[in-house]
């Protein structure tokens, strides 16, 4: 029999669950929802006797503005703009562009050779950027005509796309990873190197997929035509192309990883990286910074009004005692601890279909887990594994939004019927890549272990 206070969690969680497909803006039902819980809590308090009830008055209220002067004034949080400044600004450098010629005229030779470009392209870029957004717009705009000039078939070329273009959500250096960071008091360095072997991975499991299909499904791809020979000059080109997004790479995670600077500072030295980038290939100009700083404060601004309205709402579900209320359901489910947690991630990748992956950081993620902590059950890995089964978030409809920036910029032949078929075989590579890392928990942990000990 449930509490009074239990009544209210599932309240409130069912009622979020509910307006999530009104299409009202999630930062303000997470607010809403804090305001309207928290008056009925208050109010009803007063004329019931609860012994395990929290919200005895009205200064639930001074506690979420505590939370969220907390909130914004975190360090850590300060890597989020300049991170989206500098996949941005990298977008606009021209990179990407001399990246894909190259690539193309190099490994299009081969029947799937493209495709494997692309996904190629898909995780220098992610290393780059972090940004998903820019990710898939790029690479489609980018790969999309030739794929299709190729004879690729659309539903193919669309699941490649779309799928390179969300790596960047995992390998480093991630907005995802730092947020998770934020919310379990974690390590940002830790979670960087123990995403990248399973991000580098999910990457060699497209590369491998792509082969495959080439080889043993002809249809889907045909050799391209018309390509130069291989020189050493395409070669020295190509190896040209890839240094500067290299050195990025290498100038904001490596100073990470020896421990030079923090996640913040290495977010400033990448944003000051891709601006230099800009200039070096002649594409600066105070109109395009004009630009990237207008979108950059947009972005930053969603991000954050999500972080203040999953604040308050996590301030009252706590409060009404919704950390016990989850905590006490999981672990009373008739499973070991190992089945709880492919129950969490269950519905993590149940959750992906209809929220995106911040609201689901924000509010899920602290909730279970203390509850991992408690099974005993190493944290780090285990955001590892909730990260990749977020990353399904991006590719699973209905609010899949790698789908969406797809179908905005994908040629008039490509149909949403073309994309949803497409990206199927990559959401099952993504599982199976959950399913290797909970398996092998070395492909989480072993890395930082060699780093820090």
């Amino acid at each position: 029999m449930f509490e009074t206070y239990e009544f209210l969690v599932i309240a409130m969680l069912g009622s979020f669950i509910l307006l999530i497909f009104s299409g009202f803006p999630v930062a303000w039902i997470l607010a809403g929802l804090a305001i309207i819980f928290s008056v009925i809590g208050v109010t009803t308090s007063q004329y019931l006797d609860w012994d395990t009830y929290y919200m005895n008055d009205w200064r639930i209220y001074g506690t979420i503005i505590q939370r969220i002067f907390a909130q914004m004034s975190n360090w850590v949080l300060v890597a989020l703009p300049m991170f989206i400044f500098m996949g941005l600004m990298l977008e606009r450098s021209g990179v990407a562009e001399r990246l894909m010629v190259n690539f193309v005229n190099l490994f299009g030779r081969f029947r799937g050779g493209l495709g494997v470009a692309v996904i190629l392209i898909g995780i220098l870029f992610a290393a780059s950027t972090g940004i998903v957004g820019a990710s898939v717009v790029l690479l489609a705009m980018l790969s999309m005509p030739v794929m299709l000039e190729q004879k690729y078939s659309p539903s193919f070329a669309s699941g490649i796309v779309a799928s390179s273009g969300t790596l960047g959500i995992l390998i480093p250096p991630s907005i995802m990873l730092i947020i998770m960071a934020d919310q379990l008091s974690l390590s940002v360095g830790n979670l960087f190197m123990g995403a990248l072997i399973p991000g580098l991975l999910l990457g060699g499991l497209y590369i491998v997929y792509v082969i495959l299909s080439a080889i043993f499904n002809p249809k889907v791809c045909q050799p391209p035509q018309n390509l130069p020979p291989v020189t050493m000059g395409l070669i020295w080109d190509t190896l040209k192309a890839i240094f500067p997004p290299l050195a990025l790479i290498l100038s904001v995670l490596g100073s990470i990883f020896m421990g030079i600077v923090s996640p913040t500072e290495a977010a400033g030295v990448g944003a000051f990286g891709a601006t230099l980038l800009a200039i070096i290939n002649k594409r600066f100009n105070m109109k395009m910074l004009a630009e990237v700083c207008r979108k950059t404060t947009i972005t930053t601004s969603f991000v954050f009004g999500i972080f203040l309205g999953a604040t308050a709402f996590a301030v009252v579900l706590r409060t009404l005692g919704g950390d016990e209320f989850i905590s006490d359901l999981l672990q009373s489910i008739p499973l070991s601890p190992t089945g709880i947690i492919v129950v969490i991630l269950l519905i993590a990748f149940v959750a992906g279909f209809f929220l995106d992956w911040l609201e689901i950081s924000l509010i899920l993620l602290p909730l279970v887990g203390p509850v991992v902590v408690a099974l005993d059950f190493n944290l780090v890995w285990f955001v590892v594994l909730f990260a990749l089964a977020l990353q399904t978030s991006f590719l699973t409809p209905p609010v899949g939004f790698s789908l969406f920036y797809l179908k905005g910029v994908a040629p008039p032949s490509v149909t949403t019927l073309h994309i949803y078929k497409g990206i199927i075989p990559f959401v099952l590579l993504q599982l199976l890549a959950v399913f290797l890392v909970f398996i092998f928990p070395d492909l989480v942990l072993w890395l930082p272990k060699v780093i820090y000990g």
